[in-house]
């Protein structure tokens, strides 16, 4: 018998979908419902019923972040949660990318970097402020840059992206571009 994370009170014997399904949120923090079903092989409903069971005993994490809902082990910290949804989008993890190689860079340098609409660059930047990922310094030009460079280098090494995210990434950004 396990033993819930947050409270001992609570006892619950894992069977083996949940093991199977606690094995890939472990190995792909971040990943989505569609991306766990096809990982586990489990039927939606049997899967919403297992996430419902694991969720209830506090064996996973369930953050909501721009409409997208992820699944998370709970031993990653809150705090660190949206800055591996950012790093899981393949735009967003691009800006990042680009950025941690330099100090400061223009809305310009940017657009031509990623080879992406400015609308679609302008959205994605907008998100990384908003979550206090990036920091805008406005004057003659807006400055982006990372808000904790140590923080989201200490993410990317810690959380790496599955080729299917990478997949399902090109996806959705070729989807929003449309």
């Amino acid at each position: 018998m396990l033993e819930g994370p947050d409270d001992s009170r609570y006892c619950y014997e894992l069977n083996y979908s949940q093991t199977n399904i606690m094995k890939v949120i472990s190995h792909y923090p971040g990943i989505r419902y569609k991306e766990l079903a096809r990982w586990t092989g489990l039927a939606n409903g049997v899967l919403t019923y297992h996430l419902n069971i694991l969720e209830q005993f506090r064996y996973v994490n369930k953050f909501r972040h721009n409409n997208i809902t992820r699944y998370y082990p709970l031993s990653i910290p809150n705090s660190d949660l949206k800055i591996i949804s950012h790093l899981r989008v393949y735009s967003e993890r691009e800006i990042i990318l680009f950025l941690l190689s330099h100090d400061f860079c223009t809305f310009n340098e940017i657009v031509e970097h990623l080879k992406k609409a400015p609308s679609t660059v302008s959205w994605r930047l907008k998100r990384l402020c908003e979550d206090g990922t990036l920091v805008v310094h406005h004057g003659g030009y807006n400055l982006y840059r990372i808000n904790d460079k140590r923080l989201v280098n200490q993410m990317l090494h810690k959380y790496k992206e599955s080729i299917t995210d990478k997949v399902v990434n090109n996806f959705i950004d070729i989807a929003s571009e449309l």
